[in-house]
């Protein structure tokens, strides 16, 4: 049979493209999105396609808020198949608005909590496959050079030694670090936690735009300490990085998660890459020295390093907070805004306010006054002032304003400034009493 030159140059055109089809089949592309650096994603990428041949992880990298922005702006037209990360709560947004599929891995040997918490959300739409805890790494020569002392709890980085020497990430821009707050609101208390984050906020050297931004400060010898999530310490010590760690008291044991973006478009991928990342084969990556963090499976740990944290024989990681994912989704928004207005904004009048209170604080342990002391006090109180309450912060009239809404956009914008002028007026009214104060103990 002689077919028309049309036909044939049809069917070389639709065998072209199946063949084009079938090579995009083999690749078997899996595309996450995540707010992990390349130093833990790289050696993963490079197990997970040498264990799946044929298959290419595609990461594309994006802060926690900004990747939770982009699955629902593309909802309607998924480019992603897993989201990757550490924030409990990002995955519950996720949840809540069904922009996740469900699924049961068939992975085993993984208990279903880690210190109190569920390793795996109750609904299977996310899964844990990694833990971490939140404190403080210091380098220990700038320490030693500036003949600083070392931490063991969060109140210690508000006392006067450690001014100007603490850099933070904005628990806006960085998920671990707004579980790091969200961790001390719970563990403190809405009034205690906030005086403490603010306390040490008066030490703030920076407050960077990127939680991988303050390991690299005290990796460098920048800053003294660094408020970050466990592994970028343990990473860093791996590294011969001469720097140290410590989980305060207030500090809770979270797993990281991994979960299948709803109609991801390779399902099957997607599900292979959880299945590796649970495998023993994919908690073992996890103590590569560029990542060195906590695995779900209690087995692999005989591989650990000697002195490998583990909180499935170390019972008082984590204990004394009994971290609640619901509180913290409700409130996410509001407290990384107080943050921003309260802390990363204000920061000069803040930190002027604090020294100021050192300065009046040292002079009284020279030569006491009664009434200087009352001062002190007060300009304390001042600084750890909010202006508004727990109940205020998860209510929908607060909380509700901080949607992302258009119509919410002007109410936010609002309340926003009113927190800025809030604290910029009790800081410098901090500031006059510790200065009154520090003339009456001359």
């Amino acid at each position: 049979m002689v077919r028309p030159l049309g036909a044939l140059a049809a069917l070389a055109a639709a065998t072209l493209l199946a063949g084009v089809s079938f090579a995009q089949a083999q690749s078997g592309k899996v595309t996450i999105v995540t707010s992990y650096s390349k130093d833990v994603t790289d050696p993963f990428k490079k197990a997970f396609e040498k264990a799946h041949p044929g298959t290419t992880l595609e990461v594309q990298n994006r802060n926690t808020n900004a990747g939770v922005k982009y699955i629902e702006e593309t909802k309607s037209n998924p480019q992603t198949d897993l989201f990757w990360a550490s924030a409990p709560d990002a995955f519950e947004v996720l949840k809540g608005k069904s922009l996740l599929q469900k699924y049961q891995p068939k992975a085993t040997g993984i208990p279903e909590k880690i210190g109190a918490f569920p390793i795996n959300d109750r609904d299977g739409t996310y899964f844990g496959f990694a833990a971490s805890g939140y404190g403080v790494m210091w380098n220990e020569r700038y320490v030693k050079a500036n003949k600083l002392p070392e931490p063991k709890d969060w109140s210690d980085l508000a006392q006067a030694p450690y001014y100007d020497h603490v850099a933070i990430a904005a628990p806006a821009r960085s998920g671990t670090t707004h579980l790091t707050i969200e961790t001390i609101l719970q563990g403190e208390g809405w009034d205690q936690g906030w005086r403490t984050i603010k306390e040490m906020g008066g030490n703030f050297r920076q407050i960077t735009e990127r939680s991988f931004g303050v390991p690299d400060a005290v990796n460098s010898g920048q800053v003294g300490y660094g408020i970050v999530i466990d592994f970028f310490a343990f990473s860093a010590q791996a590294s011969g990085f001469p720097v140290k760690f410590v989980y305060p008291s207030v500090t809770t044991i979270v797993p990281a998660n991994v979960a299948i973006v709803a109609d991801a478009p390779n399902r099957a991928g997607a599900e292979a890459f959880i299945e590796f990342l649970l495998s023993p084969e994919g908690q073992e990556v996890l103590l590569e020295p560029s990542i060195r963090r906590l695995p779900i499976n209690p087995a692999v740990y005989a591989k650990a390093p000697a002195d490998y944290p583990n909180p499935f024989k170390d019972p008082s990681l984590g204990a004394r907070v009994k971290f609640d994912v619901d509180v913290s989704e409700k409130r996410t928004a509001v407290v990384d805004a107080l943050f921003d207005q309260l802390v990363t904004f204000q920061l000069d009048s803040l930190k002027e306010a604090t020294k100021a209170v050192h300065e009046a604080e040292a002079a009284l342990a020279k030569k006491d006054n009664a009434q200087a002391r009352t001062l002190v006090k007060e300009a304390r109180d001042l600084i750890a002032a909010m202006p508004l309450n727990e109940t205020q912060a998860s209510s929908p009239e607060i909380a509700g304003a901080f949607t992302g809404a258009k119509e919410k956009g002007a109410r936010q914008a609002e309340l926003e400034a009113q927190w800025a002028s809030f604290a910029k007026e009790r800081y410098a009214q901090a500031q006059a009493k510790a200065e009154e104060a520090m003339k009456l103990a001359r």
